[in-house]
């Protein structure tokens, strides 16, 4: 952990972003594998943090596609335009280490500077309240990922509509296992194995019953099924801006601008993508920086408006901060729909 005092997770520091790396002791994944690694070193400029930085990507505790090893590795499993591909990366001597398998490793690789922020910029950030300005200095490691990859973010996040959290992992969790494939290298052996998420073809072809199963509603899931047939063309977003990127995305019925913003703030690293239209973003952000617990989009928006440009990292730096109203009311009921 970055910074002077490492500071115990909560749920809202881990909706910001925040991996906690397991206890000595936990399941990891063994170093064999039927074959060699291909491997990079890079020397970021600046701290770096790599379970801020990557946690974003982190769907879950149980995510299949995504694991924290105890010796402070992060592994990702991801289907890449080359072919699926598990990278390990670790973080050392003020040196970055990254290590891919399958046909997909050399992508992974290529990308990996930008995956662990090269193309962000956090000296562009001013911080305009003290919380923020705390916040940063308390997590000098954060930078924003851009993994280059839409269709990964995006289904995840059209799994997330309008549930739970632990509603939407769990879905996403059943059916990659299901329907995706074991992940290339020693991490698709491992205790528990890693697994890439399914090919759009895939999607496609799952039966109704099994996205019952999972718990995902019939909206959700003729909203993933009208993305993975245009995948293709979601996929070219990656080289559009992240404002015309989000205007693609939401052509498709069902996506809109809440799904749109999560998605480009892994897929493009954009600094200034905000997640409007979230249950309790905004009133996060207006206690936060107003003490005002009623907050909607509009004044969220609002308190916004000095960090023009890097509303997104103001935004990620206020979750970190831990700093959330007291509740009011019952926590969303959690409605199994595959026991109906």
């Amino acid at each position: 952990m970055a910074g002077r005092f490492a500071q115990r997770p909560t749920r809202t520091t881990v909706r910001g972003g925040h991996a906690g790396v397991p206890a000595r002791g936990a399941p990891g994944i063994p170093r064999q594998a039927a074959e060699p690694a291909r491997v990079r070193r890079w020397t970021p400029q600046g701290p770096l943090d790599l379970a801020l930085v990557l946690g974003p990507l982190r769907r879950g505790p149980a995510d299949p596609t995504f694991r924290a090893t105890p010796d402070g590795s992060v592994w990702r499993a991801s289907r890449t335009p080359a072919g699926p591909g598990t990278l390990r990366v670790r973080a050392y001597g003020g040196e970055v280490l990254g290590e891919a398998w399958g046909p997909g490793a050399q992508w992974l690789l290529d990308g990996l500077p930008e995956l662990l922020g090269a193309a962000d910029d956090p000296e562009a950030f001013v911080p305009r309240h003290r919380l923020v300005a705390l916040a940063r200095h308390r997590r000098p490691g954060l930078r924003l990922t851009r993994t280059g990859l839409v269709l990964e973010s995006l289904i995840p996040s059209v799994l997330e509509q309008k549930v739970t959290t632990e509603e939407a992992y769990r879905a996403w969790r059943l059916l990659v296992r299901r329907f995706g494939e074991p992940a290339p290298g020693p991490a698709g052996t491992s205790e528990r194995p890693m697994w890439v998420m399914p090919a759009p073809r895939t999607w496609a072809l799952i039966p109704s019953w099994e996205w019952h199963r999972a718990g995902v509603d019939d909206k959700r899931a003729a909203t993933v099924l009208r993305a993975v047939r245009v995948a293709a063309r979601l996929e070219q977003a990656v080289e559009m801006p992240a404002d015309e990127a989000q205007a693609r995305l939401e052509v498709v019925p069902g996506i809109g601008p809440w799904t749109s913003a999560e998605v480009v703030q892994r897929s493009h690293g954009a600094a200034d993508a905000v997640t409007v239209g979230d249950l309790h973003l905004p009133r996060i952000v207006g206690w936060a920086l107003a003490g005002d617990r009623d907050a909607d989009d509009a004044v969220m928006l609002r308190l916004l408006e000095p960090y023009a440009g890097q509303r997104h990292r103001a935004a990620r730096l206020i979750l970190l901060s831990g700093q959330v109203p007291a509740r009011r009311t019952p926590k969303m009921p959690r409605v199994d729909i595959g026991l109906l």
